[in-house]
This record gives C-alpha cells, structure tokens and sequence, in this order.
C-alpha cells in the first residue's frame, strides 16, 4: 500500500485531504506526518506556508525523534538545520546525526548567531571536524575565547604549509616553487631501483580491500581517450590506396620493418596496464614512470589510484597536476592533504581548493592558508560551490581590511 507522501508527491489526494495534511491532521505515524510537512512547505505553493507554520510549532520531542534518526530522509534533515527553520533544541540530535552531511553544517557554520555557534562548540562530532571548526573560526559572531578554543582543537590535525620557505616567497611575490623541476630528478632512477618490499608492504597493508576488488580491470575516471587525447591511440584502419598507373611500378616502402614471425608487437602504456590485474597496477604505480602514473592516478579502482600516492618517484609537479584534475576519485584528492610533503606546496593547496571535484568540508579548511589574490580569484570561480565563493569573498575582505589597518 502506497504511503500517503507518495499519493501528495504525485497529486493523488483530495483537496479537503491536503489542507488537513499542511495541518498535520492526518492519521499517519509522526515520522511520515513531519516528512509530509517539510515536502508541502518546500514544493507546494498552495498549501506552503500552513505547513510551515504548523512545522514551526510541532511538538518538540517529536522532531528530535526524528532528526536525530539516520534514517529519517535528507530533504527532512536539511530543511530543519538550514539557518532559516533551525530550532536550537533540535541542533544537537541534528550535529550527531551521521546522515546531516559535513556539507550541510559547514554551510551552516558561516553565518550561524552565536547561540547556534555556542551549541556547535559542544558537539563531539563538530569538535572532531577541522574543516567546520576553520569555517566556524571565521564566524562574525564568534567570540574571542571560543576563537582560541577552536585553535587548541585544530593545533593537533593536519594542517597546511606553517612558516614553510615556499609559502614565503609566494607572499612575498617571488615565483612559485617549480615543483615540475623535480620531474626529471625523480625520472632518473630506474623502476628497478624501488625495493619490492614497499610493493610488499603496500599489498599486505591493503589486502583486505584488493582481495574485495577480485580481478577488476582498469577503467579510468572520466574516460582514457579524455586523458590521453585522441593522437595517443594508433590508425589501425588501413587506408583504400587507387591502384598505380598503367606503365608506372609501385614505389618500393624501404622504411617500414616487418616484424619477424613470433616477435610480438611493441604495446604502448594502456594496453600494458589494460593487462593487468590489479596487483600489477599496484606495483606499477608504485614502481613506474611518469607516464604510467598519470594513467592509473585514473583508475577508478580506489587501491590502486591511491599506491600512485605512495611513489616514491612522484614529484611535486606531478601532485600539483593531481590536485586540480576533476577525473580523480574523490579519495585521491582527501589523501594528499594527509601528507606533510604535498601540503608544503603552496600550488597543491590552492589547486585543491579551486578544484571543483573536491569535497566541500576539505576545500574550506585549506583556504585559510591561501594569498590575498587567490581568494579574489576563487570568489569570481563560477566552477565551484556558491559556499566556497561566498566564504572566500568573506575571507578576501577580512585581509584586506587587516592590511588597511596595519
């Protein structure tokens, strides 16, 4: 039998029916009555505005109930944390709750009223989330010991380039580290050269997860003909060639080797990764060149993209190139802020933060290491999320206003 938010969803109930639904008058359990609610208060231009006012004086244990569920619907629990509906009472169940996305109180971190900042503070979960405590950092109503008590928990988490030699000349407008200089340092060693035991280590440390994949084939994010561009591949078609003039002799080809019987034909990257198994492209990552990274930081095989990571070969341009890629996982761009190395890299930290592919939640706690110009520019980046844009516009203006001051 089809629940009675199904029938309003496809205008199936009569009009007596709906103005006791915006009422909450109906005899459907409180979970489905509230849901009945949120949807006629956000969809339904009729009946809108009594459903808002009767969600606005819902009984309150009731809607904790709800909110506080993980399997209560995400149009529920984003209509009662936006700032526009949120009820204080409700906050608690709504910030424990692990189906309320980190996007959801990030957004909500910006431009929250103290009250609700004070609630957040509180929260184990929010505690725990250095990209919401950075946004709530630079809340207009934060005050200056809760300022310094989002400092103390965001001193032991993963932080971004501090005092570091490349952001200081960035600052100071001297040229940007050149990370693509160590290209050819990292090319010169021989993929021989790497111990097999960090092929070992990598495969015993993930076992668990290769053994989940079986024998997945590579597939690359995004398509490879995207990646690589169409002149990569080879002409197979052979060409319709007119047949020669009569008293002429076909000009004899001297140029083109025809190899010996047996020989087997030279394969090019892909199709040497498209041959192996997903061990083999682990140890590939961790052990090939230039080129075959660039391939498998593609591959939607979450283990294997990650071991490109891990190579010791890989060098800042590389990482550099990673961090503003759209076709990635979305696990590759959270892992490179796990390592120091990539974070003292000014260019990796704004390639993140301007890419559109990564998570909202890890784009606004780096931008707080970013110059004055950039955050200009990625308040105008049309590309990425409105909360990024606004908050950098945010950002732009405090330092502005700070250098003014000085």
């Amino acid at each position: 039998m089809a629940r009675t938010i199904d029938q309003i969803r496809e205008s199936k109930l009569p009009s007596h029916m709906m103005q006791f639904a915006a009422r909450g008058a109906l005899q459907v359990p409180p979970a489905e009555n509230i849901e009945i609610l949120v949807y006629l208060a956000r969809y339904n231009k009729v009946f809108g505005e009594t459903a808002r006012m009767t969600l606005a004086g819902w009984d309150e244990k009731a809607c904790l109930a709800v909110v506080s569920d993980p399997a209560t619907p995400s149009e529920v629990l984003k209509y009662f944390i936006s700032s526009d509906n949120l009820r204080p009472r409700l906050l608690p169940g709504l910030l424990e709750n692990p189906s309320v996305s980190e996007g959801e109180i990030t957004k909500l971190a910006v431009s929250a009223m103290h009250e609700t900042v004070v609630i957040m503070l509180k929260s184990p979960r929010v505690r725990s989330l250095s990209g919401v405590l950075t946004v709530l950092k630079t809340n207009p109503y934060l005050k200056k010991e809760e300022g310094a008590q989002i400092d103390q928990l965001l001193a032991p988490a993963v932080a971004a380039p501090e005092a570091d030699p490349a952001l200081a000349a960035s600052e100071q407008g001297a040229p940007e580290p050149a990370g693509s200089q160590d290209d050819e340092k990292a090319e010169g060693t021989p993929a021989s050269a790497q111990p097999d035991e960090d092929v070992s280590a990598y495969l015993k440390e993930h076992a668990h997860e290769i053994a989940s994949e079986g024998e997945k084939k590579f597939q690359a994010i995004g398509g490879v003909v995207e990646l690589l561009g169409p002149d990569y591949f080879p002409v197979t078609q052979k060409a319709d060639m007119p047949a020669p003039e009569a008293g002429k002799t076909k000009p004899a080809i001297t140029g083109k080797k025809t190899p010996s019987p047996g020989q087997p034909e030279r394969q090019n990257t892909l199709q040497k990764i498209n041959a192996l198994d997903v061990k083999g492209r682990i140890q590939l990552a961790l052990k090939g060149d230039k080129e075959e990274r660039s391939i498998l930081i593609r591959d939607g095989t979450k283990v294997v993209a990650l071991a490109v990571l891990e190579a010791p070969k890989l060098s800042d341009g590389e990482v550099e190139k990673i961090a503003s890629q759209k076709n990635v996982l979305e696990a590759v761009l959270r892992q490179i802020p796990l390592k120091r190395r990539f974070m003292k890299n000014y260019i990796v930290v704004r390639n993140l933060v301007a890419n559109p592919r990564t998570p909202l939640d890890l784009g606004l706690g780096l931008m707080k290491n970013l110059l004055v110009q950039d955050l200009k520019n990625l308040s105008a980046n049309k590309e990425i999320s409105e909360t990024v844009r606004k908050l950098a516009l945010k950002m732009y203006k405090q330092k502005i206003e700070s250098a003014n001051k000085k």
